[in-house]
């Protein structure tokens, strides 16, 4: 039943090992840590995690788990619905040192996972993401021992992480300005009306992709594909069918709703700014 799980890793996970990692001794060759989440229905969702210090060489390691257990109480009376669901280790393979570790982690949880990212990009210029299970192995009344075992691996977004995806995404080209010698003041989140037009224009730009692969399917320019079809049929019938009219005056509708939440923010930001001034002189 355990090879049937999905482990679902949020991205600030992985920001958060990444970090680790940066942050790390000199003389150490990897990090490891502890994953929090939850468990439901075959699914792990890992929305959390945080690094446990070790110490590892060729015939042996150790680990603060005294820390490890100090952090994760603290962290569980901020959030009691993340309990510990495995830990992570960075690098693309599972160590000798692994089966070690793994069997602290199953006396905190039941069927921990372990999560391995290759943060170092030696060998191509994407993480390499991977989730274990370990499967006990052996044969009745013998030697018994146990394997990791690869498990499917999402990566899942809230709303809020995809817009902070979407502004990491742009500070790629920040490299290039400064290189360039340009000034640079950083990326800064735009205003909704802005957000709404940009996917617009994405939106546009997707669908006169899809129209494109459609003409040239019909057309016996292109080999149709049976996913990509079903895919596209299931997108039609989840659309509303709606006139024109019925749509510009639906989209109208939140365009008014969307500007009547954004004055009255900056009206409160104003407000505020107001306040802190007024305090201000009058404690002078």
């Amino acid at each position: 039943m355990a090879l049937n799980l999905t482990v679902k890793v949020h991205p600030v996970v992985l920001f958060q090992i990444v970090d680790a990692y940066e942050r790390r001794k000199a003389e150490s060759l990897r990090v490891i840590g502890t994953l929090l989440g939850t468990v439901e229905k075959g699914i792990v969702e890992v929305t959390n995690c945080f690094c446990v210090p070790h110490k590892e060489s060729e015939s042996q390691v150790e680990a603060d788990l005294t820390y490890g257990m100090d952090l994760y109480d603290l962290n569980h009376r901020v959030n009691a619905q993340e309990n510990i669901v495995g830990w992570w280790a960075t690098g693309n393979e599972v160590t000798t040192h692994s089966s070690v570790i793994h069997e602290y982690y199953v006396r905190e949880c039941n069927n921990p996972v372990h999560l391995t990212v290759d943060t170092t990009l030696a060998n191509t210029t994407r993480m390499a993401i991977k989730a274990y299970v370990c499967v006990p192995l052996g044969v009745p009344n013998g030697k018994q021992g146990s394997m990791f075992t690869p498990v499917k691996v999402q990566i899942r977004c809230y709303e809020p992480e995809v817009v902070g995806l979407q502004l990491c995404s742009k500070t790629q080209l920040q490299p290039h300005i400064q290189a360039s010698g340009m000034k640079s003041g950083g990326i800064e989140p735009m205003m909704d009306l802005a957000q709404v037009s940009e996917a617009c224009s994405k939106l546009s730009l997707m669908l006169e992709q899809v129209l494109a692969y459609v003409d040239d399917v019909l057309a016996g320019k292109q080999l149709p594909d049976n996913q990509v079809g079903r895919a596209l049929l299931d997108m039609v019938h989840s659309v509303p069918k709606m006139s024109s009219d019925q749509f510009d005056e639906m989209f109208n509708s939140n365009v008014k709703d969307l500007l009547m939440v954004v004055a009255l923010s900056q009206l409160i930001k104003t407000q505020l700014q107001l306040n802190e001034k007024l305090t201000l002189l009058t404690t002078l």
